[in-house]
């Protein structure tokens, strides 16, 4: 048995992803984590087997988009890294007159 999570994460500043190949914009991303069931054990727990990105594609159509897998820690880092570089822009903006 398999199941799908869908989540949407919003990155304020530019970021890399090993996956992607190349520094992705600002904005809100979608991602989907495949998970399947294990069955050898006596309670329901699930292991994630593919976490997906929905990138703008590099092409000319604007509305074309690319899934690209990426590792679940590379993704959280990034992430990471794009809340502290606001937490730390944050206290600069307050000082300014």
């Amino acid at each position: 048995m398999t199941r799908t999570k869908r989540v949407t994460l919003t990155f304020r500043h530019p970021f890399t992803l090993h996956g992607a190949g190349r520094q992705l914009a600002p904005g809100r991303y979608e991602l989907v984590s495949d998970e399947e069931l294990i069955d050898e054990v006596f309670v329901p727990v699930y292991r994630r087997v593919a976490t997906l990105i929905f990138l703008p594609a590099q092409s000319h159509r604007p509305s074309s988009i690319e899934m690209v897998n990426v590792d679940p820690a590379d993704l959280a880092a990034a992430h990471a890294r794009d809340r502290a570089m606001q937490s730390a822009a944050a206290p600069a903006a307050r000082r300014a007159p």
